[in-house]
């Protein structure tokens, strides 16, 4: 899925108004259409609803919602925080439309002193600015704000919290956000809340389809992408019926040390788990029994050191390489992984110790090859990046790193951030808190390895790697809840996973 910034957002809908036809008011009663529909589902009549609007359009599709809900015999209070004459086009329309019916509460807030309580007993629906923002909120409106983030009540922001930007929040005041249990964005989500800094302002986001015309959805170009499951079943290769084990690569993974075997163990389950036809692991001798007792479906390389890694194996027929997990980041390690980046694999994903490893000798990411995939984690990415001052500094870093080195940068997190070479950015769908576990990247670097291995192109393996992965760790917390979930139960629901995607 594509997703849009702000003014694209503006213009779309206009094309919308002009190509399908449709007026602005009507639109504005498909969304207003759409959000009753989710909150009557969601709470019933029975509940107080006060809706708190601005003079924009999302004031506008407030005023069209409340008249919706008092039509269903909901009690409907409305703050309209802007007078009343200077309302325009469909806000203006939607106001009249609505003390014509002569039924809701409105009362208009100017100043301080005409903010009302508010009964934590009701659902708040903010709707007092839009994604359009482009400075800190102040006043009245910064008042209004604090006061719904005070009151304890269920709020609903309609398309982003108030006082959030679309995009970029650098000098946005957190005091001056509205802090929402559930936000009803329009169509396709907004970028700031897949960013860490301020997503979590959003709560629950619930996507909803108003409508908007298919042509500009399609035609208009973004650079910022929603990765769906529909998408990447069309990646998933069917398995031919007269294959066998060569069809399906021949990977090696260089993890594990003293103490830290479960890395290589995790990594190697997850990489049979998703279709490698071979799998060498590559390990110190500590930890070979260990994983050749636990996984006897992968080949076992042992390094001549007792506890870390030293040497690469001498078969070089891998037709894709992963490093990192739990190798630890002595010097011999580090001489032993420029030696694997000078040897320059066609296909390399690299993690945990390896990164760490690259960040103490910059001039090494130089030697990554093209479309190496590599998986920070917020604090390695910071090792290698230097200290970003937030998340949308950090994304756009993130995305020149990608097209100057060419290659595919996995930072892992809520909604991991994938950027491609080609300077695109996609945000992940799947996946859950309970994820946020030791040896969980572990499992995503076996993944990632064994995609590459059967041949997926980087991107597409980045892609539907990190989704599979977030899809498990779901299917895996809504069987045992997010707090017991472990690494291990996301390898587990693998298969799941697979199974899913297959009957999409």
């Amino acid at each position: 899925m594509k997703l849009f910034t702000t003014s694209q957002a503006k213009l779309i809908d206009q094309f919308t108004i002009e190509n399908e036809p449709v007026s602005d008011a009507s639109l504005m009663e498909r969304a207003a259409i759409a959000m009753q529909q989710w909150l009557l589902e969601k709470f019933g009549t029975d509940i107080s609803y006060i809706l708190v609007a601005g003079h924009g359009n999302n004031g506008g599709d407030a005023l069209a919602l409340a008249r919706l809900l008092v039509s269903q015999g909901c009690r409907c209070k409305v703050l309209l925080a802007a007078v009343p004459e200077y309302l325009k086009g469909s806000a203006a329309l939607n106001y009249d439309r609505l003390t014509k019916q002569g039924i809701a509460q409105i009362s208009t807030i100017l100043v301080e002193s005409d903010i009302p309580g508010i009964d934590n007993d009701s659902v708040i629906i903010d709707a007092l600015f839009g994604s359009g923002l482009n400075r800190p909120a102040e006043g009245i409106h910064l008042s209004l704000i604090k006061t719904i983030n005070e009151s304890g009540a269920i709020t609903v922001s309609i398309d982003v919290p108030s006082g959030l930007a679309g995009e970029d929040n650098s000098g946005n005041n957190p005091d001056g956000i509205v802090k929402a249990d559930y936000t009803l964005t329009l169509q396709f989500p907004k970028l700031a809340m897949l960013l860490p800094d301020f997503g979590p302002y959003c709560g629950k986001v619930e996507t909803l389809d108003i409508g908007l015309h298919p042509k500009a959805l399609k035609d208009f170009q973004s650079s910022y992408y929603y990765t769906s499951g529909e998408e990447i079943a069309l990646m998933i290769k069917p398995r031919a019926k007269f294959s066998q084990k060569w069809d399906y690569g021949s990977a090696l993974l260089i993890a594990g040390s003293a103490g830290k075997a479960g890395a290589a163990l995790l990594g190697a389950r997850a990489a049979m788990r998703s279709g490698v036809g071979l799998l060498t692991v590559h390990l110190p001798k500590e930890c070979y029994k260990i994983v050749q007792t636990e996984v006897p479906e992968a080949m076992c390389s042992v390094d001549p050191s007792d506890k870390i890694f030293t040497r690469l194996p001498s078969r070089t027929s891998f037709t894709a390489i992963g490093a990192g997990p739990g190798i630890g980041t002595d010097p011999q390690t580090e001489k032993a992984l420029r030696e694997l980046l000078v040897s320059k694999p066609e296909r390399l994903v690299l993690d945990a110790d390896a990164l760490n490893l690259i960040s103490s000798d910059r001039e090494m990411i130089e030697m990554l090859p093209k479309g190496t995939i590599i998986t920070p984690h917020i604090k390695e990415f910071e090792r290698l990046a230097g200290k970003l001052h937030n998340s949308y500094e950090r994304m756009n870093f993130q995305r020149e790193l990608s097209i100057r080195h060419s290659i595919v940068v996995v930072l892992k997190g809520a909604h991991t951030c994938i950027t491609l070479p080609d300077g695109t950015i996609h945000f992940n769908s799947t996946g859950n808190p309970g994820m946020s576990t030791a040896g969980s990247g572990d499992v995503l670097t076996g993944i990632l390895l064994s995609l590459l291995a059967q041949g997926y192109p980087p991107e597409e393996a980045a892609l539907a790697g990190v989704y599979l992965h977030g899809l498990s760790g779901d299917l895996a917390a809504s069987e045992i809840g997010e707090v017991s979930l472990i690494a291990g139960d996301i390898v587990d629901y693998l298969p799941d996973a697979f199974r899913l995607l297959s009957g999409m």
